[in-house]
C-alpha cells in the first residue's frame, strides 16, 4: 500500500467515526468537508518519510497514525483560521470554507471536534506501538498548545506587537517539527535530532506562503489573497523583499536537506526535501517576479 493510500485510510476511519448513529449530521458533514478532499498532506507524508528513512521498514503504521493525527490538527487550524474572528475567509482549498458552508457555530465545533479526533486517532492507530505512544503524544501536545504550538501561533495575531520568528515557528513550524520528530519516535528512535529538519521545512513553507499571499491571486491560491496586508500581519516579503524572500526560501530548503541525520534512508529523504523547492516555487509565482 502506498503512503497516500495509507494516510487517507486512517483519515477516513477517523472522520467516519464522527458520522455514526446518533451523531449530529451537519457537524459530521462539516468535519468531512474540512478533511476531504485534502491538500498535499505534506505533514503526514513527512512523518512517514522520516520513519521509512530511519526505521528500515519498522513503524510505518505508527507513523501513518501519528501523521494523520497531525493532519487533523492542521485541518482544525484551517477551520478556525478562516473564522470571522480571525481571517474571515470564505474560500479554502478552492471551495467554501467551513463557516461559509455550514455557519460559524458549526465551524467552531468542527474545529474543536477535529482537535479531539486527532488525539483519538493517535491513540487508536498507535496502540500496538506501546513504547512509541507516550513520546508521540508528548510531541503532539507540544505542537498544538502553548507556548510553541499552533494555538500560540494563532494567538500571536491578536498581540499588539508580533514576534515574527515566534509567530512563524508556532503557527507553521510546530506541526512540521512534530511531523519530523514523530517519524523518528514512531520507530523507537530519539526524536530530538530530527527537530532541525522540521524547523527549517516549517519556515520554508511559511516564507513560501507569504510569497504566494503577495504574488498570486485567489484563483491560483484556492483561498483569499493579500490576507497579511489586510490584517496588518508581518510577512517575509515585507521583511526581505520579494527577491530576498525567494533567496531565503531556497536557503531554508538547502539547510533542511543538510540537517537530515545520518541514516540508511538519508539520500532518499534528501531527494524528497529538495523536490519540495519546485512545489513551493511554482512557475506562475516566478513569472510574477521576473
Amino acid at each position: 500500500m502506498n503512503v497516500d493510500t495509507l494516510i487517507e485510510r486512517v483519515l477516513e476511519r477517523s472522520v467516519a467515526g464522527a458520522e455514526g448513529p446518533g451523531a449530529p449530521p451537519m457537524l459530521g458533514r462539516a468535519i468531512r468537508h474540512s478533511v476531504f478532499p485534502g491538500g498535499a498532506r505534506v505533514r503526514p507524508k513527512l512523518c512517514v518519510a522520516v520513519a521509512a528513512a530511519c526505521g528500515e521498514g519498522r513503524g510505518i503504521e505508527a507513523a501513518s497514525g501519528a501523521g494523520a493525527a497531525l493532519e487533523l490538527m492542521h485541518c482544525a487550524s484551517l477551520v478556525h483560521d478562516d473564522l470571522p474572528a480571525f481571517d474571515g475567509a470564505a474560500i479554502r482549498r478552492g471551495k467554501p470554507s467551513v463557516h461559509a458552508a455550514y455557519g460559524e457555530a458549526i465551524a467552531v465545533l468542527a474545529g474543536d471536534a477535529l482537535i479531539v479526533m486527532a488525539f483519538d486517532t493517535l491513540l487508536r492507530e498507535c496502540r500496538a506501538s506501546a513504547q512509541s505512544l507516550a513520546p508521540l503524544m508528548s510531541i503532539l501536545i507540544d505542537a498544538v498548545g502553548t507556548p510553541r504550538g499552533i494555538v500560540a501561533g494563532q494567538a500571536w495575531e491578536s498581540e499588539p506587537v508580533i514576534d515574527l520568528s515566534a509567530y512563524h515557528q508556532a503557527k507553521t513550524g510546530a506541526l512540521f517539527v512534530a511531523a519530523s520528530m514523530s517519524g523518528a519516535a514512531a520507530v523507537g528512535l530519539d526524536p530530538a535530532p530530527w527537530r532541525a529538519l522540521g524547523e527549517r521545512l516549517g519556515e520554508a513553507y511559511q516564507v513560501a506562503d507569504d510569497l504566494r499571499d503577495v504574488l498570486l491571486d485567489e484563483e491560483e491560491l484556492g483561498k483569499p489573497a493579500g490576507q497579511d496586508a489586510s490584517h496588518l500581519r508581518p510577512n517575509a516579503v515585507q521583511n526581505f523583499g520579494v527577491a530576498g524572500a525567494i533567496a531565503r526560501l531556497k536557503g531554508l530548503i538547502s539547510d533542511a536537506s543538510d540537517s537530515i541525520p545520518d541514516c540508511a534512508g538519508a539520500p532518499m529523504l534528501r531527494e524528497i526535501v529538495n523536490g519540495q523547492a519546485a512545489r513551493l516555487m511554482p512557475q506562475s509565482l516566478l513569472r510574477n517576479v521576473a
